[in-house]
């Protein structure tokens, strides 16, 4: 809970020159997975909503010509994946992991001078904290796959990498496609693979404050 509470703390912080920032909301759709664990994986559907502050790192005249940004979010992210090792016996097996996370990225937008284009790339780097764990599998699974899947405990804290690219569709929102790459292990007591998370997905960031100054 201390991990969460710094967080938090840290984006209030970088939100409270209201007059500069811009600030909005993030959501997104995506299908994640947690790589090296659990035969036959396919993945697992899940969204993530959050907030996001933003200030430019270049000189940002009334016309909107910044086109380098700093832009830091936090998000509750539902995360995990749903594997069928031996569907007729076993059934679906399900392991549904939730996260508070925060991203801090750099945004750069494609420009000529000061004449600043509709996309932008970003990435920057991510921790996580597992704020929420359900398993849902049958016993004789466990059984007949723990010694390949060695996952009786999951790591609380995570890091990795987030990047993609994105398009402003209005003065308020930004359309984007996003991809997450885990340095850190899911299942510490694996020790046969680097059982990191990763996420594809897409999404929406729409400004509740957006200053052209």
């Amino acid at each position: 809970m201390k991990k969460i509470n710094i967080l938090i703390a840290l984006f209030l912080l970088i939100m409270v020159n209201g007059q500069t920032f811009k600030y909005g909301i993030t959501g997104n759709f995506h299908k994640g997975s947690i790589v090296g664990v659990h035969d036959v994986s396919k993945g697992a559907y899940g969204g993530s909503l959050g907030f996001f502050g933003q200030w430019s790192l270049v000189e940002n005249d009334v016309f909107d010509s910044a086109w380098l940004f700093i832009t830091p979010q936090i998000e509750y992210h539902m995360g995990g994946e749903i594997a069928k090792a031996e569907e007729d016996i076993f059934g679906v097996q399900k392991f549904h992991h939730d996260y508070v996370a925060m991203q801090v990225y750099m945004k750069w937008f494609f420009h000529q001078g000061n004449m600043k284009r509709d996309v932008f790339l970003f990435a920057g780097p991510r921790i996580e904290y597992l704020v929420r764990q359900e398993r849902k599998v049958d016993p004789a699974y466990d059984l007949a796959y723990f010694k390949f899947n060695k996952d009786d405990e999951v790591k609380k804290f995570g890091y990795g990498v987030s990047f993609g690219v994105g398009i402003k569709i209005s003065q308020q929102f930004e359309g984007f496609l996003r991809y997450d790459r885990g340095f850190s292990k899911v299942y510490p007591n694996n020790d046969s693979h680097n059982t990191y998370n990763r996420m594809l997905g897409v999404g929406l960031n729409y400004y509740w404050k957006e200053n052209w100054w």
